[in-house]
C-alpha cells in the first residue's frame, strides 16, 4: 500500500486538512472581531463617559492640591508677618494678625501656633484663664495628632501653673502614651506631687528617666526630684 504522501489524493487531502483549519482560524478571529465591534457599540458611551469623568476627577484633585498649597502658604506668609509685629510688642496688631489666622486659616498648623502664641503671652501676664481659652482651641484645630499632643502638654502646664493639678492631669490623660514622653511624666510626677501622691509620682519621673534612655545625665532635674521624693519619704517616716 502506498504511504498517503505518496498517494495521488494525498496533498489534496493535507491541504484539505490543513485548509480547514485556517478556515476555522479565520472565522474565528472574524467572530472575535464581530463580538468586539458589537460591544464597543454597546458600551463605547460609558466608556466614554468612564474617561471623562475619570480626567474631570484628575484634573479636580489638582486644582485642588494647587490650591491647598497656595492656601498654606498665604497662611505661612501671615504667619511670619505676625512673627513681625509680635517682636514689636504691639499685641493690638498681633490680635488683628492671630484672628484672621484663625477666620481664614484655622485648618492650618499656622493659626494652632498663632493661638499658641498668644495663649504664651497670656500666661507671661498670668491670664491663665485666657490661655487655656486659646489652648483649647488650638486643640481642637490641630491639624495631626503630634501637634494635639504637644498642645495638650502645654494645657498641662498652665493647669499646674494655675494650680490645678486634676485638670494638668486630666490633659495628659489625653495625649498618646508615647508623646513627649519626658516632658509628660515629669510633669505628671509634678502634679502628682502637688495632689500628695508621693509614690505614684516617683513612678511617673522614674517614666521620664527610662524614656531619657541610655544617654540620660547623671543628677539630672528629674532625678534631683526623684532624691528629693527620697528624702521627704525619710523623713516622714
Amino acid at each position: 500500500m502506498r504511504r498517503l504522501e505518496e498517494h495521488p489524493f494525498g496533498a489534496f487531502r493535507r491541504r484539505l486538512r490543513y485548509g480547514d483549519c485556517m478556515a476555522f482560524d479565520a472565522y474565528d478571529d472574524y467572530e472575535q472581531s464581530e463580538r468586539v465591534q458589537k460591544w464597543l457599540r454597546q458600551n463605547g458611551l460609558s466608556i466614554v463617559v468612564g474617561v471623562v469623568i475619570g480626567l474631570i476627577a484628575i484634573f479636580a484633585y489638582q486644582q485642588w492640591r494647587n490650591h491647598r498649597a497656595g492656601h498654606e502658604l498665604a497662611a505661612a506668609a501671615l504667619y511670619q508677618q505676625l512673627q513681625s509685629v509680635i517682636d514689636t510688642g504691639n499685641t493690638t496688631a498681633s490680635d488683628l494678625f492671630i484672628q484672621q489666622l484663625m477666620n481664614d486659616y484655622a485648618e492650618t498648623p499656622y493659626a494652632m501656633f498663632a493661638v499658641s502664641d498668644r495663649a504664651r503671652r497670656q500666661v507671661e501676664a498670668k491670664q491663665f484663664d485666657k490661655a487655656l481659652e486659646s489652648l483649647s482651641w488650638a486643640e481642637q484645630h490641630a491639624p495631626s495628632p503630634e501637634l494635639k499632643a504637644l498642645v495638650e502638654l502645654r494645657i498641662a502646664h498652665v493647669q499646674l501653673a494655675k494650680g490645678d493639678a486634676q485638670n494638668a492631669l486630666a490633659a495628659l490623660d489625653r495625649m498618646p502614651a508615647d508623646s513627649y514622653a519626658i516632658d509628660g511624666e515629669e510633669l505628671r510626677g509634678d502634679a502628682l506631687v502637688k495632689l500628695g501622691r508621693r509614690d505614684d509620682a516617683r513612678k511617673a519621673y522614674e517614666a521620664a528617666v527610662k524614656a531619657m534612655g541610655p544617654h540620660a545625665q547623671a543628677g539630672n532635674e528629674v532625678q534631683l526630684k526623684i532624691d528629693d521624693l527620697a528624702v521627704a519619704g525619710k523623713q516622714g517616716a
